[in-house]
């Protein structure tokens, strides 16, 4: 992989934001760009009801290299792989089957990296996971595995691809993948490439020489230990009370997402990169946040100076190669502001129902979905939906949030499970003390109005939302009524 090429990768997945400090930084490597105020966005994307946005060339490319004259395109898709890590159900089942065992505690990490200072490095999780490849193997053919499952970890550090369709994508064997899964679930922070938080849980307690017969029938029952059945797990873990306490408080030092300390800080608010806004055709106006978008242009009155004066081959050779790498990165971040403005049109028009009526009209979307209707690689679709946000009248989402699982509807277009919630949330709000709705009554409920929901489904959207059951819910009335 070219230097052009990871460059070309790593401007899809930044932000605009990211994309400022970038330029502030080529500004001063290369003598012949300079600034000419705010970037030229051209007219907003609009998309009228009556008919979809204009189809433009396919937009899955960058310029690889910009030697003067020529202008050679890179397609991602016939270098990449799928890279989808915007799993936001998995985070959420992870979330809700934690539960009990990582509440109360952070976890103690003297040893740890500072994280703090990472953050302030603006080291990101697989940069400094890539970094430990090197010195933990001399196998060019695992680095590389291990390195194309780091690209494919989520925020968290989780590794949501399974690791048969990782070695088919690469036309490897799955004991060489599987090989370089536990190089990557060896690096630190310890718990990265696990593939569910009992893994993640299983891969800390190794490190710290705990997993026992024990530890590992408690990791096993971690939905037990959200739930609080400490008498079943006693049993199940064969231990008494102190041991079961000591157990319980080495679990909780554990870390259920350990990649999330390389998160940027959130201490900045939120910039949009795209804005969406109503026009008077009834449609959507969008546009890119041109305040975060400095425009780059090639200084050629310096280009013209610095020739005159470049007598000898090397400084031609060096003056040529600004030049080159000048029309490049140009042309690679107009790619890019056409390649994000085609993805956002696609994701409006397809979420048009949220937008003019709210969540409960989000529906069920893939980034495959998207990547065929605009002719791009669904991995190109991943990055160009990474780290970006969308600001419209009722807030500022991320570009993620509008890929949802989705279950069947009355209609036949299916319903999103952010939709599902939604609903599922405003039925127990409307709830009175002495008339508590079960599960099942909520799944027939939802029945009703359209929605294929099985008791069970119902139960687990309910806990991924934070909601406890109908006698939990019923208990909790009682004490707000008596208080």
């Amino acid at each position: 992989m070219t230097p052009q090429l990871q460059q070309a990768i790593k401007l899809l997945a930044a932000s605009n934001l990211e994309i400022e400090s970038f330029i502030a930084e080529a500004l001063e490597a290369n003598p012949l760009l300079d600034t000419g105020g705010p970037a030229d966005v051209g007219e907003p994307e609009r998309i009228e009801l009556a008919a979809p946005p204009g189809e433009d060339a396919p937009a899955d490319e960058l310029m690889l290299r910009g030697g003067g004259e020529s202008d050679a395109p890179l397609d991602l898709s016939s270098v990449d792989r799928d890279w989808d890590t915007g799993d936001g159900e998995a985070r959420n089942a992870r979330d809700a089957e934690w539960g009990a065992a990582a509440s109360g505690s952070g976890g103690d990490f003297d040893d740890a990296p500072d994280w703090e200072q990472l953050r302030a490095a603006e080291i990101t999780l697989s940069e400094h996971l890539e970094g430990q490849i090197g010195a933990l193997t001399s196998d060019p053919r695992t680095g590389f595995i291990a390195r194309h499952i780091i690209g494919l970890l989520d925020d968290a550090g989780y590794l949501g691809t399974p690791i048969d369709e990782v070695a088919d994508d690469l036309g490897v064997g799955l004991f060489e993948a599987e090989a370089a899964l536990t190089l990557v679930q060896s690096l630190d922070p310890t718990g990265v490439g696990a593939r569910n938080l009992a893994e993640c849980i299983a891969i800390q307690a190794r490190e710290a020489d705990r997993y026992d017969p024990c530890m590992a029938a408690l990791i096993s029952n971690l939905d037990l230990v959200a739930r609080g059945e400490v008498e079943r797990l006693k049993r199940l873990c064969r231990v008494d009370d102190e041991d079961f306490a000591d157990m319980l408080r080495e679990l909780r030092s554990y870390n259920p997402r350990p990649g999330l300390a390389f998160m940027p800080s959130d201490s900045s608010s939120v910039v949009p990169d795209i804005l969406i806004t109503a026009n008077a055709a009834g449609g959507w106006d969008i546009a890119l946040n041109e305040d975060t978008l400095p425009k780059l242009i090639v200084n050629r009155g310096y280009f013209v100076e610095l020739n005159a004066g470049a007598t000898s081959k090397e400084s031609q050779g060096w003056l040529k190669e600004k030049l080159a790498d000048a029309h490049w990165l140009i042309r690679a971040l107009d790619q890019r502001q056409k390649t994000i403005l085609k993805t956002a049109a696609e994701i409006v028009k397809q979420q048009d129902g949220f937008f003019r009526r709210g969540v409960s009209e989000l529906r069920p979307l893939t980034l495959r979905e998207v990547a065929e209707k605009i002719e791009m690689h669904e991995s190109t679709v991943s990055r160009v939906t990474s780290n970006k946000y969308l600001a419209c009248a009722r807030g500022t989402f991320e570009l993620k949030y509008f890929f949802t699982s989705g279950v069947a509807s009355a209609d036949g277009e299916g319903a999103s499970s952010a939709a599902i919630k939604s609903r599922i949330k405003a039925l127990i709000d409307a709830e009175t003390a002495k008339n508590i709705l079960s599960d099942q009554q909520l799944a027939e409920m939802l029945q009703k109005e359209g929605f294929d929901l099985a008791r069970r489904t119902v139960a687990k959207y309910r806990e991924a939302i934070g909601l406890g059951s109908s006698a939990e819910r019923r208990r909790a009335k009682k004490l707000a009524g008596a208080s």
